[in-house]
């Protein structure tokens, strides 16, 4: 991903023709999923979408970058300054430009290129998804909830208020809009650096992973709770390990979503009934007297279903 500047943006006016082309593209892709694979129908793109980019496919050297003075090169603009990210090398494909609200324009670069794969190892892990934690792992590992929103909320409430009280349309209001732009981009890629993070150490320590597959879409309906799983991100983490796995020849597993992990003891497998109640955090085994900690116990036992899939 490179980040340019806005003076240098001008251009975007004249790009139409190279977006059309891939826009066709995507339109019957969208409708081939839709009549093969039963996906949902093609929509528009709804003018309250504030996500805006073209593609542009590389053509006799239409798309270059120059590592060395830091600078890129797209059709209809000449060699422009840019801050380059990561280094590669392959043969580049095509470049999709483009804008957030907070008024900064990106390039992302689609190369095709040689992967070379993690050192397989002979380690598996469970996860149990939670609020307080990130995620708890099966060997007792706690990854802490960062908690993003909750420190930013206060700053955000402030600029909210101060948006309501300017002028629509005014100058103060663009500024005040795009300080508020800016205060979510900060959210958006502090959760997203953490959760790359850990997914890359769960992924390269552990050859078989296995979490649950939750259905975040009914979960976030309790208003009660959809704030804060909003903020964890389980979706995003779940997706990151999904394609890092992918990437480097791990195997990925999610267990179905009405398996009992809280409630069984992973020693001896008796189902307690009473650990329904989010509130018990640790409880002892009636049969066999094992002590659990509720989360560890829970990775215990959706590691266990997990090789027992693949067994």
């Amino acid at each position: 991903m490179i980040n340019f500047l806005k003076k240098d943006y001008e251009w975007l006016k004249e790009v139409d023709k190279f977006a059309l082309t891939n826009a066709i593209y995507n339109m019957d892709s969208a409708y081939q999923k839709f009549f093969r694979e039963h996906a949902g129908y093609p929509k528009f793109r709804s003018k309250h979408d504030s996500h805006r980019s073209y593609t542009t496919n590389y053509t006799n050297g239409n798309i270059a970058v120059d590592f060395e003075n830091g600078k890129v090169k797209l059709p209809k603009l000449k060699e422009v300054k840019a801050k380059l990210h990561r280094d590669f090398r392959g043969q580049i494909k095509s470049a999709t430009v483009s804008w957030v609200p907070s008024g900064k324009y990106y390039v992302s670069i689609l190369v095709e290129t040689e992967h070379k794969e993690l050192a397989h190892t002979k380690d598996s892990i469970g996860i149990d998804l939670g609020i307080k934690d990130l995620c708890i792992t099966s060997d007792g590992k706690k990854y802490e909830n960062p908690k993003i929103i909750r420190k930013y909320e206060r700053q955000l409430v402030k600029l909210q208020g101060q948006l309501s009280h300017k002028e629509k349309r005014s100058k103060n209001y663009y500024k005040t809009k795009k300080k508020i732009a800016l205060c979510h981009e900060k959210i958006r890629n502090t959760r997203k650096d953490y959760l790359h993070k850990v997914s890359h150490e769960i992924i390269s320590e552990n050859q078989v992973v296995v979490s649950e597959n939750l259905q975040i879409k009914n979960m976030v309906k309790n208003h009660h709770l959809a704030k804060v799983i909003s903020d964890v991100s389980w979706y995003e983490l779940t997706r990151q390990l999904e394609y890092k796995a992918k990437w480097n020849g791990r195997k990925y597993i999610k267990i179905d979503k009405f398996y009992a992990s809280s409630q069984l003891c992973s020693d001896c497998g008796y189902q307690n009934p009473d650990i329904k109640d989010l509130s018990v955090r640790t409880w002892i085994c009636p049969e066999c007297g094992a002590e659990h900690d509720r989360d560890i116990n829970a990775a215990k036992n959706i590691l266990a279903e997990g090789l027992g899939e693949i067994a």
